[in-house]
C-alpha cells in the first residue's frame, strides 16, 4: 500500500520530534580556581618536627578531659551525625534507582468492557464460542482478572542521569561528614577558648587579691602616718578609694568566672557544675615554634574547604543529570506470574504468563520545565564554585593572620614580663619612700595602679597566645 503525503507526514513527524528532543541546550562552564600562594609568610619554622599536632597543643590533662566530654555529649555533634545518616539514606535511594525494581504483585479486578472496543470484541467472541453455556453468556457482564507473580521496572541509564544523581548524593554524603568534622573542630576550639579564659580569670583573681593585700597595708601605713602628722586625711581617702575599686574588680572577675564556667558546661552538654582546671596559668608552656606546612596541604585538611569542594562536585553532577533528563529515556518492564480470568484456574500451569515491555520516551511539551531545572543546576554550580573560592580565601587569610599574630604576641609577652618586673620594683621603692616622707600618696597610688594593669595585661597576652595557638590548630584542619 503506497504512502500518501499525509501518511508520510504522520510517519516523519514523530521522527523529527524525537531527533529534536535529543538536542540539549548549551551549558555554562565554571571559571577556573585561582592559584594558591606557594607558602605562608611567617617567621614560623617549617621543619616537620614542629608541625601543628594534637600532642603539641593539648598538653593540659584537664583540657583534654573536657574536650573528650564535649565531643561525646555536645548536641551539635549529635545533630551532625543525624545529618550524615540522612545523606547516607538519600545516597542509598539514588544507588537503588540504578537497579531494577522487582515487586511481588497479587491483583484481582473485574471490568465491564464496551461492546465496540478490542477487549469487548474479544469478550463477545468468547461468549459466542461453544466453551460457555447460554446462562453464562447472559450472567457475565463483568470480566474478572487475576494476577499473581512478579513485576519489574528498570530505567536503562543511557545518558548517565542516574549515575550523576548517585554521584551528587555521594558527594553530599562526604560533605556532611566534613560538616561533622567542622562541628567537632569548632567545638574543640570553643571549649579550649573558654578553658584558657577560666585560667586567665583565675590568675587575675590571684593578682587582684595580692594587690588588695598590698593596698590594704598601704592604707594602714597612711593611717599611722596621719597620726604622726606626716600625711593628711586626703591621702587615706585616696588609698581607700583605690582599695575599693580593686575589690569591685575582684567581684566582677569572680562573676565572669561563673559565667564562663556555665558557658563551658553548655558546650559540654551538661548542667552547670564546677570545672576542674589547672593552676599557675603563667607557668604553662607554649610550643617554641609551630609550623603549618604548605597552603595546599593545609587546605586538604580543612573540613570547611573539603565540604565546599564536595558540594562543588555534587552540583557539577547535578548539571550532568539535568542535561540527561532532556534526552530520551528507555524503560524495560518485564513480568512473570500466573494470570487468569478464573480464580480456580489461576495456579494452573497453563496460566503462567510472562513478557517484557520496552518503551523509549522523550520530553517534548515539558522541556521548558526541564530546561528550567538545568538552568537552576548550573546556577547552583556557579554558586558552589564561588563559595569554594570564598572558603579558600578565608582559610588562607585566617591562617596567615593567626601566624602573624602569634609572632607579635610572643614579643609583646616578653615586654609585658619586663614591665611587670620594673613596676613591681617601683612599688617597693614608692612604699619605702612614702614611709620616710620622700614620696607622696599620689606616687604610691600611681605605682600600685600601674603594676595592677601591667600584671593583668600580661595575663591577657598569655591568654591571647593560647587562643592563637588553638586558632592555628583549628585553621589547619583540627579534628579529634
Amino acid at each position: 500500500m503506497p504512502f500518501n503525503k499525509q501518511t508520510r507526514f504522520l510517519v516523519i513527524l514523530p521522527i523529527v520530534l524525537w531527533v529534536a528532543s535529543c538536542k540539549t541546550p548549551h551549558t555554562i562552564s565554571a571559571p577556573s580556581t585561582a592559584a594558591l600562594p606557594s607558602a605562608f609568610i611567617s617567621k614560623t619554622a617549617a621543619e616537620p618536627d614542629n608541625m601543628v599536632s594534637r600532642s603539641k597543643i593539648f598538653v593540659d590533662p584537664f583540657l583534654v578531659q573536657l574536650i573528650d566530654v564535649a565531643v561525646k555529649q555536645n548536641p551539635d555533634v549529635y545533630i551532625a551525625m543525624q545529618r550524615i545518616e540522612t545523606a547516607r539514606s538519600f545516597f542509598r535511594i539514588r544507588k537503588g534507582a540504578m537497579l531494577p525494581s522487582v515487586e511481588a504483585t497479587a491483583n484481582a479486578s473485574t471490568q465491564k468492557y464496551g461492546d465496540y472496543t478490542m477487549e469487548g470484541v474479544g469478550n463477545f467472541d468468547t461468549n459466542l464460542s461453544g466453551n460457555v453455556s447460554e446462562d453464562q453468556k447472559v450472567s457475565l457482564p463483568m470480566v474478572p482478572y487475576y494476577f499473581l507473580g512478579l513485576r519489574s521496572s528498570w530505567e536503562i541509564d543511557l545518558w548517565g542521569k542516574l549515575k550523576n544523581q548517585k554521584k551528587a548524593a555521594y558527594m553530599r554524603l562526604l560533605g556532611t561528614e566534613q560538616a561533622r568534622n567542622l562541628v567537632i573542630t569548632t567545638l574543640i576550639a570553643e571549649v579550649s577558648f573558654r578553658y584558657f579564659e577560666l585560667l586567665a580569670l583565675d590568675e587575675e583573681v590571684a593578682i587582684l587579691k595580692r594587690n588588695i593585700a598590698l593596698q590594704d597595708s598601704v592604707v594602714n601605713i597612711a593611717e599611722v602616718q596621719k597620726e604622726a602628722g606626716r600625711t593628711t586625711a586626703l591621702a587615706i581617702q585616696q588609698f581607700q578609694a583605690q582599695l575599693l575599686r580593686t575589690k569591685s574588680l575582684l567581684a566582677a572577675t569572680e562573676q565572669s568566672i561563673k559565667k564562663t564556667e556555665n558557658e563551658l558546661n553548655y558546650l559540654l552538654g551538661r548542667f552547670p557544675q564546677a570545672i576542674p582546671r589547672n593552676s599557675n596559668f603563667l607557668q604553662q608552656k607554649l610550643p617554641e615554634q609551630i609550623a603549618v606546612g604548605l597552603p595546599q596541604d593545609v587546605l586538604n585538611r580543612r573540613p570547611d574547604v573539603l565540604q565546599a569542594e564536595a558540594e562543588l562536585k555534587a552540583t557539577k553532577a547535578d548539571v550532568g543529570a539535568a542535561k540527561a533528563a532532556l534526552l530520551p529515556a528507555l524503560t524495560l518492564s518485564p513480568f512473570l506470574g500466573y494470570s487468569s480470568f478464573n480464580s480456580r484456574l489461576l495456579l494452573n500451569p497453563a496460566s503462567i504468563a510472562y513478557g517484557i515491555i520496552g518503551g523509549a520516551t522523550a520530553p517534548l511539551i515539558n522541556r521548558s520545565a526541564l530546561k528550567g531545572g538545568l538552568n537552576r543546576a548550573q546556577a547552583e554550580q556557579l554558586e558552589a564554585h564561588h563559595n569554594y573560592n570564598k572558603v579558600v580565601l578565608n582559610a588562607f587569610q585566617e591562617i596567615q593572620t593567626t601566624l602573624s599574630n602569634m609572632d607579635n604576641l610572643r614579643n609583646i609577652y616578653d615586654l609585658n614580663q619586663q614591665e611587670v618586673q620594673v613596676l613591681s620594683d617601683a612599688i617597693s621603692t614608692s612604699n619605702d619612700l612614702f614611709k620616710v616622707g620622700y614620696a607622696n600618696y599620689l606616687e604610691v597610688i600611681t605605682a600600685q595602679r600601674n603594676v595592677l594593669e601591667a600584671e593583668i595585661n600580661q595575663v591577657e597576652t598569655k591568654k591571647k597566645l593560647f587562643i592563637s595557638l588553638i586558632t592555628v590548630y583549628r585553621s589547619t584542619g583540627g579534628g579529634w
